[in-house]
């Protein structure tokens, strides 16, 4: 059984299965609505029924209150349709997003690399292409376990290829990333789907781009990049990623090569725990202290796209706005475990 979920303000309707997801349906429809953590926790996906009845189903109630449900709002994340229903969405037009429905797909690991102590790269040779946009991510399906956890996609959109790069750092106690880091295998079977995230290059702006990361939040940032490179981008690109240690310090050779061979990308790699007595001579400090000291503390005029750990993030865009640039010219991609999104109830992948 199905029914019909029409999406105000767009005025377009779709089917949906009796248990899928408004959410899940949209998405697959090529329709983005807002949506962050997707297990009901953060409110991010919360919309306005104005016909028809739904089932709430897993909706927290500390994101979902008892005075909002009899008001008429739901969580798309977890709410099934009980009849032909409308919705109103506060969606944004965004005139550099592309339209790509979410698809699952079927694959087989094909390579695993140990990046950093406490990262690995993954390969996955996928049975057909995945389409994406760079910054964009995947849910991966963690064999045995019977769940899935999301991993950016760490490599630039190549048209026709069906291998994907993802990279991934354990999480202590993460029972998804333990399996990946010490139990997956090449040649395993694997499932995903995607592509899903509106974290992406704004490039019709054309103004010099900031990427600043932390940790395995280099995957999105790397995509951007090698992409606007790929495709002959002469706008100023600078890239300030920080690690606590040099042997944290992955696809370090990488960016060296590229800030040799392209004269319009800048390179600032920041160590923020190495040893005194180390070989490194590179900035010392958190990604917002080089990013202060490499931009003389003024940022104007640029776009910032930051990814990594909420802390973070949070520092990286009190520095941004300090140096005079502006809120709506800063995007972000912050990495929650399941645990820091229910204690803070705040989005995995929140735009400012």
């Amino acid at each position: 059984m199905s029914y019909e979920l029409t999406i105000e303000p767009l005025g377009q309707t779709i089917e949906v299965e009796d248990d899928q997801t408004i959410l899940d349906a949209a998405l697959r429809a090529g329709i983005w609505l807002p949506h962050a953590c997707c297990h009901g926790l953060c409110a991010t996906c919360k919309v306005q029924v104005t016909e028809g009845e739904v089932e709430h189903g897993d909706a927290s109630p500390f994101a979902l209150m008892d005075f909002e449900r009899e008001e008429g709002l739901t969580l798309a994340c977890c709410a099934t349709m009980e009849s032909d229903v409308t919705i109103e969405a506060d969606i944004d037009e965004e005139p550099d997003a592309e339209v790509i429905p979410v698809q699952d797909f079927s694959g087989t690991v094909s390579r695993i690399e140990s990046l950093t102590p406490t990262i690995k790269g993954i390969w996955i040779k996928l049975d057909e292409p995945l389409h994406f946009q760079a910054g964009q991510y995947v849910n991966l399906e963690i064999p045995t376990l019977g769940i899935s956890r999301p991993f950016s996609l760490a490599h630039a959109p190549v048209e026709g290829a069906n291998e994907i790069e993802l990279n991934v750092r354990i999480v202590p106690g993460g029972s998804g990333t333990t399996f990946l880091h010490q139990q997956v295998e090449e040649g395993q079977a694997v499932t995903l789907s995607g592509p899903y995230g509106r974290f992406f290059v704004r490039k019709s702006a054309e103004m010099p781009l900031i990427f600043m990361a932390g940790g395995s939040g280099l995957s999105s940032p790397r995509s951007m990049i090698l992409d606007l490179l790929n495709e002959g981008c002469e706008l100023p690109i600078t890239l300030i990623y920080g690690q606590r240690t040099l042997n944290e310090l992955y696809y370090h050779d990488e960016f060296l090569a590229l800030a040799a061979q392209h004269d319009n990308f800048t390179y600032v790699p920041s160590l923020s725990d190495e040893a005194p007595d180390s070989e490194w001579d590179g900035f010392r400090g958190f990604v917002h202290d080089a990013a202060k000291a490499h931009f003389d503390n003024d940022f104007r005029e640029h776009k910032a796209y930051l990814c990594g750990p909420p802390k973070m993030i949070d520092a990286c865009i009190s520095t941004l706005m300090q140096g005079r640039l502006f809120e709506k010219d800063i995007y972000t991609e912050k990495f929650l475990s399941a645990a820091d999104a229910q204690q803070s109830r705040s989005p995995l992948f929140k735009k400012l």
